[in-house]
């Protein structure tokens, strides 16, 4: 539950703050005398819908770091850490990827990648991950990971929270105007009335929260790819069966805002299940063996 609350307010937040400095700096010039300037309404969403998922995106990596204390181990001569390298190495050249950074952070039984681009990605695995599996299931699930790196799927969903978050912008001010103007019949030549402002702030949130269902929605697609992906790196599907039957029976380590789609494992349920970027680990299993 904290962390989709904290998903959806993180996104609210960045929007929230974009809108304000586009206020301030004179950008979000969309209301004209003669009535609402779709063009330039329609420009204004396209920053703002774009631009908090493109500051989440390039930010990701150094905030992974930073929040979960994880510890690039590339150089290590751990003969542990050796061994993760070399893994994320073989999976790395059979993608067709550049080498990720490797990393180990303190935590529950989880995993990430994340980066905004394919060739310069981060993969991180926690310690309780390496405590409570084989070492043939923590290879899966480093396949996992590289495979979300070579689908591209941190920059696409980079896209699709963009263009969401566009749309959320252009028809909560579109939808406002309209109360304001039209169903209140505000006749001021200047500026709009309290309708505009209390309907878009309304909007704002509610269509955001729609939004998030369908990112979410999205999300859970690319685990199946991603776990498909796994088999295919690993040559066979039994590893990566083995490693989602292991983590249903874990509690997931919880993860920062940053990364927590591109965690291994997530297990809301009921109604909050519309917002989890992860399917039931049964039913990963279930479309990996009829693969």
């Amino acid at each position: 539950m904290k962390r989709i609350i904290l998903f959806v307010l993180t996104n609210l937040a960045v929007m929230l703050v974009l809108g304000i400095t586009a206020s301030l700096l004179g950008v979000n010039r969309y209301l004209t005398a003669n009535g609402l300037n779709l063009g330039a309404l329609l420009g204004f969403s396209l920053i703002m819908g774009f631009g908090g998922a493109l500051i989440s995106l390039f930010m990701s990596k150094p905030m992974a770091k930073w929040t979960t204390g994880a510890v690039v181990i590339n150089d290590s001569t751990d003969p542990t850490h050796l061994w993760i390298v070399g893994a994320v190495r073989t999976f790395a050249d059979k993608s067709g990827i550049a080498m990720p950074e490797v990393a180990i952070y303190q935590g529950e039984p989880n995993a990430f990648a994340t980066g905004a681009f394919r060739n310069s990605a981060l993969v991180a695995v926690s310690t309780g991950l390496l405590e409570s599996m084989t070492h043939e299931e923590v290879e899966a699930v480093i396949g996992h990971e590289i495979a979300h790196v070579a689908n591209g799927d941190m920059v696409t969903m980079t896209l699709i929270q963009g263009v969401l978050n566009t749309f959320v912008v252009f028809l909560s001010r579109a939808i406002g105007y309209v109360v304001d103007k039209v169903i209140l019949r505000n006749d001021r030549e200047e500026g709009v009335g309290i309708g505009y402002v209390v309907t878009t702030i309304v909007l704002d949130i509610v269509l955001g929260l729609l939004a998030s269902i369908i990112v979410a929605w999205f999300s859970r697609q690319r685990e199946f790819r991603a776990d498909a992906g796994a088999a295919q790196l690993m040559g066979r599907k039994q590893p990566m069966i083995h490693a989602l039957a292991r983590l249903g029976g874990l509690e997931p380590g919880e993860l920062p805002q940053a990364v927590q789609t591109m965690g291994i494992n997530g297990r809301p349920s009921g109604f909050l299940a519309l917002f989890s970027s992860h399917p039931p680990i049964e039913e990963r299993i279930r479309a990996l063996q009829s693969a």
